[in-house]
């Protein structure tokens, strides 16, 4: 009603100032008031039924535009109809703005579908050498031998994380949620960084876990592998050991040279690396990124405890409803 009243202000203004018009006329020229209460009270009459009327359209019309909440929605229900020329050149301005907007959008879409083909097409392909190298290595033991098979894994490991990240949003992205043996995943993810601990003679501390888990098994053992990843990757000497916590907790614990304290609240944020990313000078910040981004898809929450010069402590949270994803 405010903004009713505010819209029409001066209709209202001018309406009183006929009325004191034409009363100061009335006085003026003595003339006798009983002559003009009728025609007064027919038009007070008329003009609360217009108000009332005019009120219950602008109402209607800004309802209609409240629901209207984006360009799609304008496209599907068109705009209530313009009364006036002024509405009209809006209405025609918007129109204008939302067939911009769709073409944008169109365009964007586009340039993402070719960019995602194109990367899957690169991805599939470069898994072929990278395969044929690894069978060539091998073939032989040598110190080099195993060097090179180790840089090998990390490129096979950065390929498969630009494929996670152009995966993440597609409207494609396979999730497949069932209950899984929780260690049939961890063991997936120890036996393909076995290489690199048995080089970097880093033990590891793991026993079964007998737990089951609702979640999709690719992906998270994606997000494992990660993890692993960097506690390999930080850990010079020492111990990773991976443990079940209360309530479906899975905790990855390594003796690396850990986080700083302010680093902690950001290194879920896209492209942070922290200090010792940036020491490390080979750190992208995408790892954790993905990691969070993956676990919130899947329901499960994800939070790091760390101390520098003593180690890391990632925690899994995998405990959640079935009936949500089934």
């Amino acid at each position: 009603m405010r903004a009713y009243l505010r819209l029409r202000l001066r209709v209202f203004i001018m309406a009183m100032l006929f009325f004191v018009i034409f009363l100061c006329s009335f006085i003026l020229y003595r003339l006798p008031l009983k002559a003009v209460w009728y025609p007064c009270f027919l038009c007070l009459i008329l003009g609360v039924v217009f108000v009332v009327i005019d009120y219950y359209r602008v109402k209607e019309k800004c309802n209609k535009l409240n629901d209207i909440n984006s360009a799609a929605d304008i496209v599907e229900n068109k705009l209530p109809l313009s009364e006036d020329v002024i509405s009209k050149s809006y209405e025609r301005i918007i129109e204008l703005l939302v067939e911009e907007e769709c073409e944008l959008r169109n365009r964007t879409g586009q340039r993402f579908s070719d960019m995602m083909e194109y990367y899957s097409v690169w991805a599939h392909q470069i898994k072929t050498p990278i395969a044929s190298m690894g069978l060539h290595l091998q073939n032989e033991d040598s110190e080099l031998s195993r060097k090179l098979s180790s840089d090998l894994f990390r490129i096979e490991q950065y390929v498969e994380m630009v494929m996670a990240f152009l995966r993440m949003d597609s409207e494609n992205s396979d999730y497949l949620f069932k209950e899984y043996d929780l260690d049939s995943i961890i063991k997936q993810g120890i036996k393909r960084f076995a290489g690199e601990f048995i080089e970097r003679k880093i033990r590891l501390i793991y026993e079964p876990l007998n737990e089951t888990v609702l979640t999709d098994e690719k992906w998270l053992l994606f997000v494992i592998e990660q993890i692993l990843s960097n506690a390999l990757k930080y850990t010079k000497s020492g111990s990773i050991t991976i443990e079940a916590g209360k309530e479906k907790q899975l905790r990855i614990i390594d003796t690396g040279i850990g986080i700083a304290p302010e680093d902690i609240p950001r290194i879920f944020e896209h492209g942070y690396t922290g200090y010792n990313g940036r020491l490390d000078k080979k750190a992208s910040g995408i790892g954790l990124y993905l990691c969070k981004r993956i676990c919130t898809k899947l329901g499960h929450g994800i939070k790091v405890e760390s101390q520098p010069g003593v180690g890391t402590c990632v925690i899994l949270e995998l405990k959640r409803e079935k009936g949500n994803y089934e």
